[in-house]
């Protein structure tokens, strides 16, 4: 496992500033699963965290972009959210069924009081950054 080289955008440290101080632990926990998970493939050397759509952004060669946000509109929600048109959350939905809540194609909700399953959300993760290496592979390399 090698150092992760994280490169940063100043304007995802002011998005984290911006939320209600109930959400930014929940947010920032997603956070380091994503690094977590980056951090524990060998393959990934370098990830870039930055602003896409107003959302904290986490990107890889060869994977697929992964966000993290909540909303004022679903104040009693916060989500992880994957490119729609991928096969991701398709995937996630056949390998962990009700393990999670989702949102269509796009992204795993959590409500406030949810307990995050650490273990299945770190492959759901890791198989988004791995995701052009994967994509042809029936459920994305995994096993039920």
């Amino acid at each position: 496992m090698g150092k992760l080289d994280l490169i940063k955008n100043p304007a995802v440290h002011d998005k984290f500033r911006s939320y209600p101080k109930l959400i930014k632990p929940k947010i920032k926990y997603l956070r380091s699963l994503i690094l977590e998970a980056a951090e524990e493939n060998e393959e990934i050397y370098q990830m870039e965290e930055t602003l896409k759509w107003g959302e904290p952004s986490y990107l890889v060669k060869k994977g697929s972009t992964v966000r993290i946000d909540w909303k004022e509109r679903t104040p009693d929600q916060y989500a992880i959210y994957f490119k729609c048109t991928s096969k991701l959350v398709p995937t996630f939905k056949e390998l962990y069924g009700d393990t999670f809540k989702y949102e269509g194609n796009r992204a795993l909700i959590f409500g406030l009081n949810d307990k995050i399953p650490k273990k299945e959300l770190k492959v759901c993760i890791e198989l988004a950054l791995r995701y052009h290496k994967v994509k042809d592979k029936p459920l994305l390399g995994k096993k039920k």
